[in-house]
């Protein structure tokens, strides 16, 4: 059976709402990645790609029906180049790993490319058809993120609460406080900022260019979401979700765009086209959870996943979590006997400082783990998520540059 190997990846820069990607759409932004990874790799017969994998959470507007195979089509990969969309919702990226993974490993495929975007910035309005002739009943839901046309069922079995509500819930539940939850946030813009400085980002960012009217075009380059904020500022933000609550904007992540791509290739493809892995995909996990408490997800997807390799917790030199809420980062690492400032957690940040373009997160989560490994000669990492409707995510990366 072949081993599955991250060759390259890219990512643009992670984008505020309304912010420097607003103006581009989802299907054109993933096709930037996309080509960037055929201009970097020459060597690869693009015709020969098995399959596009694109994940995405939305899929109400520019990024209806089938973003993979729009972006394929943009992107200039040639036309018999298949595309397709998933979506697991916030682990959508991370799971088109695992399914490019498993092709290569039981040898429906050799090279593929995994990818996630989300242009939350263009998420539209939308609007339920009328339910009887001269209906003068109508509603409007915005799809940035959140429940629309909720099933009655759904809600009288689990609830609808919101992602900030099932934040509150896990923070309730684990008693984790607004303090530890605000130091949290703080330490993971300081660390987001540390790597922006140093240039560590260049290593996975590709330029943009954002055309402007009359205007030179602007070359967008860096992560626009950082706020780096005093400890005294974030205590003092307001906790609009729930009266006497503790999430607040300083502690969550961020409503963003991105796309990021990696190249995926197994043993045979590695020799065709003389390739030089970074990192092999060791196993993926999916796992459910209670909805209300959506963030404990990692905790068991970690485990399962720790199960299924015959790995432990002290194996693990690097964890990427993604940081939907301090409360449900640190209820993971409690849950799993971890510090809260366990130095092996996202040591550059995670999605409290940099952003979380939904369906673009997992694939950026992987490929910084892949650099980071390679950078510090590092030798297992797993790359972890939440998702909405309660599910966790997990997949094991090991360092093979």
């Amino acid at each position: 059976m072949s081993e599955a190997y991250i060759i390259d990846g890219i990512r643009t820069p992670i984008g505020r709402f309304g912010g420097a990607l607003s103006s581009i759409r989802p299907d054109d932004m993933a096709a930037m990645t996309l080509k960037y990874l055929m201009d970097n790799n020459q060597s690869v017969d693009w015709s020969a790609i098995d399959d596009v994998i694109m994940g995405c959470a939305n899929q109400a507007g520019e990024d209806n029906r089938n973003i993979g195979r729009m972006a394929v089509l943009l992107s200039g990969l040639p036309k018999n180049i298949a595309g397709t969309t998933v979506n697991r919702l916030c682990g959508s990226g991370l799971d088109t790993l695992g399914m490019a993974a498993r092709a290569i490993k039981s040898g429906d495929a050799e090279i593929m490319i995994a990818a996630g975007v989300e242009s939350m910035s263009r998420a539209p309005f939308v609007m339920p058809k009328a339910q009887a002739a001269f209906s003068r009943t109508a509603e409007i839901y915005d799809t940035t993120i959140g429940w629309r046309f909720v099933n009655k069922q759904m809600k009288k079995l689990f609830g609808t609460d919101s992602m900030p509500e099932t934040a509150e819930n896990v923070a309730e539940d684990f008693n984790i406080s607004r303090q530890d939850q605000d130091l949290f946030a703080y330490n993971s813009q300081v660390k987001a900022k540390a790597a922006q400085d140093s240039g560590r980002f260049a290593q996975e960012i590709m330029p943009v260019t954002i055309p402007q009217r009359k205007k030179d075009a602007i070359i967008f380059e860096h992560d626009e979401h950082l706020r780096l904020s005093s400890l005294d500022k974030l205590a003092k933000l307001a906790t609009p979700f729930r009266d006497g609550g503790s999430v607040t904007a300083g502690n969550a992540s961020g409503v963003n765009d991105g796309a990021a791509a990696l190249l995926i290739a197994g043993d045979n493809a590695v020799k065709k086209y003389n390739l030089k892995p970074i990192a092999k995909i060791v196993a993926t996990v999916a796992v459910g959870v209670d909805p209300r408490i959506m963030g404990i997800g990692p905790a068991p997807a970690i485990q399962a996943l720790l199960a299924k390799t015959g790995k432990t917790l002290a194996d693990i030199d690097l964890f990427e979590l993604n940081e939907a809420f301090a409360a449900q980062g640190l209820a993971v690492l409690r849950e799993l006997g971890m510090k809260d400032d366990d130095p092996r957690v996202n040591p550059n940040g995670g999605a409290i400082s940099l952003g979380h373009p939904l369906g673009m997160s997992g694939t950026r989560l992987a490929l910084t783990a892949a650099i980071e490994m390679k950078n510090k000669n590092l030798k297992f990492a797993i790359c972890t998520m939440c998702i909405g409707v309660g599910q966790g995510i997990a997949v094991m990366l090991e360092n093979v540059s």
